[in-house]
């Protein structure tokens, strides 16, 4: 039995992230220890959009544009 994902929730939420520790770093008035716990969520999250959003991006998109390499 194949298990469902709901890659687009998944995908929205780490926008969310990304978005929440952009600001995090933007208020933090350069408070070292932040900015460096910030630069590594953010290299975090930057693997989850490689691995899901890219993944949403493909799945999401309208079914002609897939196989758009086919002419």
């Amino acid at each position: 039995m194949a298990q469902e994902y709901d890659i687009k929730g998944m995908a929205d939420r780490i926008r969310a992230l990304k978005q929440i520790a952009t600001e995090l770093k933007t208020i933090s008035g350069g408070i070292q220890a932040v900015d460096r716990n910030v630069d590594r969520i953010l290299a975090s999250v930057k693997m989850l959009e490689i691995n899901v959003n890219d993944v949403a991006t493909i799945i999401c998109a309208p079914s002609g544009s897939r196989n758009s390499r086919s002419a």
